[in-house]
C-alpha cells in the first residue's frame, strides 16, 4: 500500500484539501500519516481536526505540542495565547468526541520500518525504546486522571534523559523529546530556546539527528515541528515541516519512492517564535 507522510497542518484546512486532492489523483485511498500539530495558528483548526477525524480509517497521526496544548487549554489548565486559533474547537458541539479521540492518539508509532514522531528522538533511545516510552505517556493521557498529567507536563526540566527518572519528571522529559526537541548535546541534553535552522545550533549542540551514533539510525525517522529547517530528505531521515502556517508549503512524501507533493500556503502567522 502506498503511504504518504504529511507535515504540520496547524489548522490550514484549505491547503489540506488541496493536498489530499493531489494525493488521491496519484494514489487513490493511499494510507496517510500526519506527523503532528494538526491544529493551531492556522485559520481553520476545527475543520482540520474534523477532517482528520473523518479520515481515521485511512490515516494515523502522532501528537504534536500544539495538539497537547489544545487538550490543556480545553481542560482550563492553560490560557490561549494571542496566536492560538482554538476557540471554534472549544465551542463546538462535537468537542468532546474530537478531544477524546485526540488524546487517544500516540506520540510515536512505527510502520514498515519508519518511526514517526512530531519533533525528534533522543540519541540514546532505540526505536523500540522510543515506542515503549511513548506508550508510558499515552497511558497517562488516556487514563481517568489525564488532566492531572497535563497539569504536570509543562516545563523544561529535566532536560536530559535518565533511565532512573520517575513520575512527572520522567513523562515530561519524554514529551519534551518527542514534541519539542530541535538541538541537543551528544549526551542528549536538550535545548528549548533556539528555533532557527540547523546552522544556528547553540554552543556544544547539534541538531538531534546529527548526534554521532544515534541509536535510531537503523530506522527512517519521519518528523515535523521544525519549520525553519524546511524539507529534509536523507536515507534515514525525513523532515516534513515546510512552514505551511508561515507562508511556506504543505508537504506530503511518498514513503515508497520519496516523491513529494506540495501545496503553496498563504501566510497566516507573522514571523516570530515558531514552536
Amino acid at each position: 500500500m502506498t503511504t504518504y507522510a504529511i507535515g504540520d497542518l496547524q489548522g490550514c484546512h484549505t491547503q489540506l484539501n488541496a493536498l489530499l486532492e493531489k494525493i488521491d489523483a496519484t494514489a487513490p485511498a493511499a494510507h496517510l500519516v500526519f506527523v503532528g500539530d494538526i491544529v493551531n495558528r492556522g485559520p481553520k483548526s476545527l475543520a482540520t481536526l474534523r477532517q482528520i477525524y473523518a479520515l481515521r480509517e485511512r490515516a494515523r497521526i502522532v501528537l504534536g505540542n500544539h495538539d497537547l496544548n489544545l487538550l490543556a487549554v480545553a481542560c482550563g489548565l492553560r490560557k490561549s495565547h494571542a496566536s492560538d486559533t482554538l476557540d471554534a474547537i472549544l465551542a463546538a458541539d462535537d468537542r468532546e468526541e474530537l478531544l477524546t479521540w485526540l488524546r487517544h492518539q500516540p506520540l510515536a508509532l512505527e510502520e514498515d520500518g519508519n518511526l514517526y514522531v512530531h519533533a525528534g528522538v533522543l540519541p540514546q533511545w532505540t526505536a523500540q525504546q522510543t515506542l515503549a516510552l511513548s506508550r508510558e505517556v499515552e497511558a497517562a493521557l488516556q487514563g481517568d486522571d489525564w488532566p492531572d498529567f497535563l497539569k504536570k507536563m509543562y516545563g523544561n526540566e529535566p532536560a536530559r534523559w535518565n533511565d532512573a527518572l520517575q513520575g512527572a519528571d520522567r513523562l515530561r522529559c519524554i514529551v519534551n523529546a518527542l514534541t519539542r526537541i530541535r538541538f541537543c548535546t551528544q549526551d542528549g541534553s536538550m535545548d528549548f530556546k533556539t528555533v532557527e535552522g540547523a546552522g544556528h545550533a547553540p554552543a556544544g549542540m547539534v541538531p538531534w539527528f546529527d548526534v554521532p551514533n544515534r541509536k535510531t539510525e537503523s530506522s527512517t525517522v519521519v518528523f515535523g515541528h521544525w519549520s525553519t529547517l524546511g524539507l529534509l530528505i536523507r536515507p534515514n531521515l525525513l523532515g516534513l515541516d515546510t512552514g505551511c502556517v508561515w507562508g511556506g508549503k504543505l508537504t506530503a512524501i511518498n514513503l515508497l519512492d520519496r516523491s513529494t507533493i506540495q501545496v503553496d500556503c498563504p501566510q497566516h502567522q507573522k514571523p516570530g517564535k515558531k514552536n
